[in-house]
C-alpha cells in the first residue's frame, strides 16, 4: 500500500475506533487508491486525502415529538454533508433504530463516490434518525417528520443539500418532510427527491435502483461473454430495491428462485411469483412466510441464509454486511458466476476478497446501485426546468447512465489496477473526479 494512503488510514483507525462501519468503508476505498497516489504525488502535497475522508460538516440534533398517548418522545437525528466538490450534497435519509454516526459517515463516503460515478453534478451526503416508523400511527410518523424538519430545513436547499428516501423513509415520509419544508421556507423547489408524482416526483424513481442494478449486471455479464438469460438468481431483501431488481431480472430472462426478508427466505424453483411478492410486501406489508400457502408452491425457511440456495447470480439488496465469508464460500461451491450489490456495502471485506480471488464477477454497490440517485438527479433536473418526463425517457437515460458507469469502472480497472477488478475501478474512478475538483478549488 502507498505510504501516504497507509498513514491516512492509520490516522482514521486511531481517531475513530468506535466507528466500525465507517472504518470498513474507508479501508475498502483507500486500499484501492494506492496507484492513484503513486501517479499523482501532487495530491499528497495538497493534503488531499486527509480532507477527502473527513465530512465537510456533520449536523446532530434532537427531534422531540408527541406520541398518540400524549407522551413526549425524543430521537436523535443527523445530517452528514460529506462532500460538495462536484455539486450540492445529495443522499438519502434513513429512519431505523440502528442509525448512528458511524453508519451515516460510511454511507456518506459511499454516496460521494457513487454520485461521482453517475457523471452528474451532485456531491455526497447522508442522514437519518434512530426513529423507527414500524408500529407507529400515521399521525405519529407525520409529527416526527415535521419536528425533524423544524431543524433540518436550516441546512438543506435545492442548491445546497438535497435529501431523499432510504431505509424506513418512503413516499409517505418524504411527503410529510417536504410539506413542512415548504411551509417553513415558502419555497416550492427541488430540495427533496423521491417526492410523489403529484408534487414534483419523477416516474421511474421507485424502480430505479433495482432496474439500474440489472442494467449494470447485464453489461458486465455480456462484456465477460455471459448471458443473464436463464441464470438462476438469488436476491436478498424484499423491499423496493429487491422487488424491482427481481422484476428487471425476469424481464431480461433470468429466473429469480429465492428472496428474503428479516425473518427468513423463500425458494421457488419455478421462479418467484412477483405479483404476489408485491402484494405481500408493498400492499399488505406482510412477511414472506405467507408466500408458499398463497402461491401454492415454493418453500419458506425461517431464520435461514438465502445464500444457501444454489445460483449463478447473487444480488444482495437488503443491508450492510449481510453476506459474510462463509456465505461467499457457499455461493462459490454452488457455482455462482456473478455477485452485484444492490444495497450499500452488503458484502464484508473478507467475502469480497474471496469472491474476487475465486474469479467471481463482483460489482460493488457504489457502482451497481447508483441507479436510484441517478434518477433522483434527473428529478432535480425536471424540478429545475418545471418539466415532467415520461417513463420511457427516464428509463432510457437510466440505462445510458448505468452502461456508462460500467464502461468507466471497467476501463479504470484496466488502467490503474487489473482488468475485471470492478471494486478498484469504482473506487478510483469515483475518487478521481472528486479529487480533480478539489484540486481546482483550492484548500477549502
Amino acid at each position: 500500500m502507498n505510504a501516504y494512503v497507509q498513514t491516512v488510514l492509520g490516522d482514521l483507525q486511531r481517531r475513530y475506533p468506535h466507528e466500525p462501519e465507517y472504518l470498513q468503508a474507508a479501508q475498502e476505498m483507500l486500499t484501492s487508491l494506492s496507484p492513484v497516489f503513486d501517479q499523482h504525488p501532487e495530491y499528497e502535497q495538497a493534503g488531499l486525502l486527509e480532507r477527502f475522508v473527513e465530512p465537510e460538516r456533520v449536523i446532530i440534533f434532537r427531534v422531540p415529538w408527541v406520541d398518540d398517548s400524549g407522551r413526549p418522545r425524543v430521537n436523535r437525528a443527523y445530517r452528514v454533508q460529506f462532500s460538495s466538490a462536484i455539486g450540492p450534497y445529495k443522499g438519502g435519509l434513513r429512519f431505523h433504530p440502528s442509525v448512528n454516526l458511524s453508519i451515516l459517515k460510511f454511507l456518506g463516503l459511499e454516496q460521494t463516490l457513487k454520485n461521482s460515478l453517475t457523471g452528474l453534478p451532485i456531491g455526497g451526503g447522508k442522514g437519518g434518525s434512530d426513529f423507527d416508523p414500524k408500529g407507529k400511527s400515521e399521525q405519529e410518523v407525520m409529527r416526527f417528520c415535521q419536528s425533524l424538519m423544524n431543524e433540518l430545513y436550516r441546512h438543506i436547499g435545492a442548491d445546497t443539500d438535497v435529501p431523499a428516501g432510504d431505509i424506513g423513509v418512503g413516499a409517505r415520509e418524504v411527503g410529510y418532510m417536504y410539506g413542512q419544508y415548504k411551509r417553513l421556507t415558502g419555497l416550492y423547489d427541488g430540495t427533496y427527491t423521491g417526492k410523489g408524482l403529484t408534487f414534483g416526483g419523477s416516474v421511474g424513481r421507485t424502480q430505479a435502483t433495482g432496474y439500474g442494478l440489472l442494467y449494470l449486471v447485464d453489461a458486465m455479464l455480456k462484456d465477460n461473454g455471459l448471458d443473464i438469460a436463464g441464470m438462476n438468481t438469488v436476491i436478498s431483501g424484499a423491499g423496493n430495491v429487491a422487488i424491482y431488481a427481481a422484476e428487471k431480472a425476469a424481464q431480461l430472462g433470468a429466473r429469480v428462485i429465492a428472496m428474503s426478508d428479516s425473518d427468513g427466505y423463500i425458494t421457488d424453483s419455478e421462479g418467484v411469483d412477483l405479483a404476489l411478492i408485491k402484494q405481500l410486501k408493498l400492499v399488505e406489508r406482510a412477511r414472506l412466510s405467507a408466500y408458499p400457502e398463497r402461491a401454492g408452491r415454493g418453500r419458506y425457511v425461517a431464520g435461514g441464509r438465502v445464500w444457501d440456495t444454489p445460483c449463478e447470480l447473487a444480488l444482495p439488496c437488503a443491508t450492510q454486511n449481510e453476506l459474510h465469508l462463509e456465505d461467499a464460500k457457499t455461493l462459490v461451491s454452488n457455482g455462482v458466476k456473478a455477485v452485484a450489490e444492490g444495497a450499500n456495502m452488503p458484502t464484508t471485506l473478507e467475502a469480497t476478497h474471496y469472491l474476487q480471488q475465486q474469479g467471481v464477477l463482483f460489482a460493488s454497490g457504489k457502482a451497481a446501485n447508483a441507479g436510484g440517485v441517478s434518477v433522483s438527479a434527473l428529478e432535480m433536473s425536471q424540478n429545475a426546468m418545471r418539466l415532467s418526463w415520461d417513463f420511457e425517457q427516464v428509463d432510457s437515460q437510466l440505462q445510458a447512465i448505468m452502461r456508462r458507469i460500467y464502461d468507466t469502472i471497467s476501463q479504470t480497472a484496466s488502467q490503474y489496477a487489473k482488468p475485471g477488478d470492478y471494486v478498484a475501478g469504482a473506487n478510483i474512478a469515483g475518487f478521481l473526479k472528486v479529487a480533480q475538483a478539489m484540486m481546482a478549488q483550492g484548500v477549502v
